[in-house]
Formats: C-alpha cells, sequence, structure tokens
C-alpha cells in the first residue's frame, strides 16, 4: 500500500506544473493528530501526541551526521523526536525501514522539489528545530535518514532498534 502511495505521489508531481519545495516550511510544524488518519507501516504508525512515553532530542548537522546516530527504543512507546538542525544546510530525519528509505532517496533524485506531509518525517532549516511523534508497534531494526540530495549518499544515516 505504502509504495502504490510513494508511486501515486511520484506520477502526480511529475504531472504536476507547480511543484512545492521539499523543505517548505509546513513541514517543520507538529502536525495535527488525527487518529483517523493513522496508518500502520512496516515500522509502526503515527504517535498520539498524548500519549508519549519519552522524548529523545536528536541533533543534525552539515557534517552529514545525526547525533545521537544509534537509538533504541521498547515495542509499544511513543516516542516525540525533537529534532534540531544545528547546520546552514537544510536537513530532515525520515524514520522507515532501509528499503523504504533507499526508495524514497531515489525517487528524491528524480524529484527533488517534491512536497509531501508525512507524519515519519521532519524536514528542519538551518538553527530550526521539528518533531515526529511515531509510536514503534513492531519489533526490528529501522533506520532515520536524512534523504536531501547528497546527504544519505554521504552517509547521514543512524540506526533504530526495536525490542
Amino acid at each position: 500500500m505504502k509504495k502504490l502511495h510513494v508511486l501515486t505521489l511520484a506520477a502526480l508531481v511529475a504531472a504536476s506544473s507547480a511543484a512545492f519545495a521539499h523543505g517548505d516550511e509546513e513541514h517543520a510544524k507538529p502536525r495535527k493528530f488525527d487518529p483517523a488518519k493513522v496508518e500502520a507501516t512496516d515500522f509502526g504508525q503515527e504517535g498520539d501526541p498524548k500519549k508519549v512515553t519519552r522524548t529523545i532530542k536528536v541533533d543534525m548537522a552539515d557534517n552529514m551526521r545525526f547525533t545521537p546516530a544509534n537509538l533504541a527504543v521498547k515495542r509499544g512507546e511513543t516516542v516525540k523526536f525533537v529534532v534540531h538542525n544545528d547546520g546552514k544546510l537544510l536537513h530532515e530525519m525520515v524514520l522507515g525501514t532501509k528499503k523504504a528509505l533507499v526508495e524514497h532517496a531515489e525517487l528524491m533524485k528524480k524529484f527533488p522539489d517534491m512536497e509531501h506531509a508525512d507524519p515519519s518525517i521532519a524536514h528542519v532549516k538551518p538553527g530550526k528545530r521539528g518533531e515526529i511523534v511515531w509510536q514503534f508497534t513492531k519489533p526490528g531494526e529501522f533506520q532515520f535518514a536524512c534523504l536531501q540530495p547528497g546527504h544519505f549518499e554521504a552517509g547521514m544515516v543512524g540506526r533504530l532498534t526495536v525490542k
């Protein structure tokens, strides 16, 4: 289902005469949680901000690294990630499976200005912060990455273990 959404998005972007910037300021604002719109994924689902059990601060920098780069959470936990961009470039934190992040990175190369407002993504302008609230419903090894062109390829990837 997720793949169908990505393909549909790609088709809409390609057909659109005006694309919006991937790093639009709107993406940095916290989303309004709507339980009716929560969609399960292989790595969890959007979390209810009222049920956050832990807050994790993550810094992003122009050396193409996340700090911390390795995170561990418990299955069932709802985590608020507070993501700060310490650099001078636009960065983002995208949660996902390794396969999904690789596919998304490839799509970003083809459509670098595509707009999307996914609850598992925080786009953060230099000096600003963003948030992701995520419930980890499945155990496993997952990743988080910056999919801005060239950043993923430069190693801006972290590991997320759900036990």
